[in-house]
């Protein structure tokens, strides 16, 4: 009887360890960022890779998918490079102004008003340069591109319709809490490409960093455009490396015009880790 005590206690304490990491790894908390993202129509996931927990706010739809935008210009990268289709950060596009004319709006507003001219890979990134991420798509072709899509288990890993646009508006969807999980392998080398591959992206991916008390490196990439009629949709995913440790985070949030959303996906986010403790004012 003694015995039978003993096992039933190991096994009580291991329900209850196993509780315990289930808890850590799937619990939103979303008390300490509802006065941040309140009045909003908004998601935000962040996974702290230390103690494997995650913090959400509005849960039901960090699982929601929607149209990537430019924020798959981290797996376009990627894959340019891998293939071959791009050697290195600084390798150069002429623009082609008869294939990607220049638009009304390239004249108004950053990072717009950079993209009439030729780019690099890097420059592309910064300023989120559509006709030279369509170009390296086109180059790259279907085939390798749906191969690649699949092997980073991106979204739904739907890549119908044309070669170099499925990412904009077609298909391919994906969720904040999926955002994460592949920054998360693309992070920590699980990605099927080389290191220099991985170490090229992480490099141009850099926002922001501070050699200050408390020190750290902001990385990220913005994305956004229309969804449907009078409804835009804004992306901001990354992560925040600070302290030994790295915060993964995805938010998006939708308005009814891309100016209206364009500032505060980025402005949130910070709010939110710094709210969080993670990110110094």
């Amino acid at each position: 009887m003694r015995i039978n005590n003993r096992l039933l206690f190991v096994y009580v304490l291991l329900m209850l360890t196993a509780s315990c990491r289930v808890a850590s790894i799937s619990t939103a908390n979303t008390q300490d960022l509802s006065s941040i993202f309140k009045g909003t129509n908004s998601a935000f996931v962040l996974y702290n890779l230390n103690s494997n927990h995650y913090i959400r706010y509005n849960e039901s739809r960090c699982s929601q998918r929607f149209s990537p935008k430019s924020t798959f210009k981290i797996p376009n990268s990627l894959i340019g490079l891998e293939t071959g289709v791009i050697r290195d950060a600084d390798f150069g596009i002429p623009w082609d102004r008869q294939k990607y004319p220049a638009e009304s709006y390239w004249n108004n507003t950053e990072p717009f008003i950079h993209w009439a001219q030729d780019q690099t890979l890097r420059s592309a990134f910064k300023y989120s340069v559509v006709w030279y991420y369509r170009e390296l798509a086109s180059r790259v072709g279907e085939q390798r591109m749906k191969k690649y899509v699949k092997a980073f288990k991106y979204g739904n890993q739907n890549t119908s319709g044309p070669a170099d646009s499925f990412w904009l508006g077609g298909e391919l969807q994906i969720s904040a809490n999926e955002q994460v999980e592949f920054l998360k392998a693309f992070y920590t080398g699980r990605l099927p490409v080389s290191k220099r591959s991985t170490a090229t992206v992480k490099d141009i991916l850099v926002m922001e960093t501070s050699e200050a008390a408390p020190a750290y490196k902001l990385s990220g990439k913005t994305g956004g455009g229309q969804i449907t009629d009078g409804k835009y949709i804004g992306w901001f995913v990354g992560y925040l490396e600070t302290g030994g440790n790295v915060y993964f985070y995805a938010m998006n949030i939708e308005g009814a015009s891309f100016a209206e959303i364009s500032d505060k996906r980025i402005a949130l986010t910070k709010q939110a880790l710094i709210k969080l403790g993670y990110l110094p004012k």
